[in-house]
């Protein structure tokens, strides 16, 4: 039995499905599509993924992309038991609601920063767009009031998938200071499993960032 998941380590998204199977504990098959270098266009990527997108999972022949969809198929299919996420609906949409939060405003908002520095040529950072991504962080402080997790005691998909984002953040020189319930969660989550793995993607990508930027804009 092979699964290939196709990922780009400087990729958030591509760091969480990559952490999710290491939380699994399912063996995957690495295969890089350099971003940079647009291999996503690839005629042979395209058949693979018409949206070409990282990550992308082949499970013998299922194929899914979405790092979050990806995650939550792992997580039921490979999983010992159902603690990355759950089977109880009350606790499984208080997962996916912090998943949909990454996915539709945590993450936007630091790729309205990164991908126009990346790709664009863009030197500086608004106010408008720090702003933004500030707020977004301040939900994430609020999530995390009284809790270890995003969701409570244990860490879910949601805290795999939102941790790719935030590492992201912090490796392009992002503060959390301000968030200490962040902080504290991102101190935690230096336990989940790929998490050293994470981080090295997670620098190229604030390296990269960085490298593009006017000096002080982080």
């Amino acid at each position: 039995m092979t699964i290939t998941l196709y990922t780009f380590p400087p990729s958030p998204p591509a760091r969480a499905a990559v952490m999710a199977a290491r939380a699994v504990g399912v063996d995957v098959n690495l295969k890089e599509i350099n971003l940079f270098q647009k291999e996503q266009l690839s005629p042979e990527f395209i058949k693979v993924n018409p949206q070409h997108t990282v990550p992308t999972l082949d499970d013998n022949g299922f194929v899914l992309w979405e790092s979050r969809a990806i995650a939550g198929y792992l997580a039921k299919q490979y999983g010992k038991d159902d603690s990355l996420y759950p089977q109880n609906p009350q606790l499984k949409a208080v997962v996916d609601q912090r998943l949909y939060f990454d996915c539709t405003t945590l993450y936007p908002r630091l790729r309205a920063i990164c991908f126009p520095v990346l790709f664009l040529g863009e030197t500086k950072i608004t106010q408008e767009k720090r702003d933004s991504l500030n707020e977004a962080i301040s939900f994430l402080e609020k999530f995390l009031h009284g809790r270890k997790w995003l969701t409570g005691d244990n860490y879910t998909i949601a805290d795999i998938s939102t941790f790719a984002t935030m590492s992201s953040a912090v490796a392009m020189g992002w503060t959390v200071d301000n968030f200490p319930n962040v902080k504290e969660w991102m101190e935690r989550c230096k336990t989940l499993p790929g998490y050293e793995e994470n981080a090295v993607g997670a620098k190229i990508f604030g390296d990269a960032v960085r490298k593009n930027l006017e000096p002080g804009q982080v």
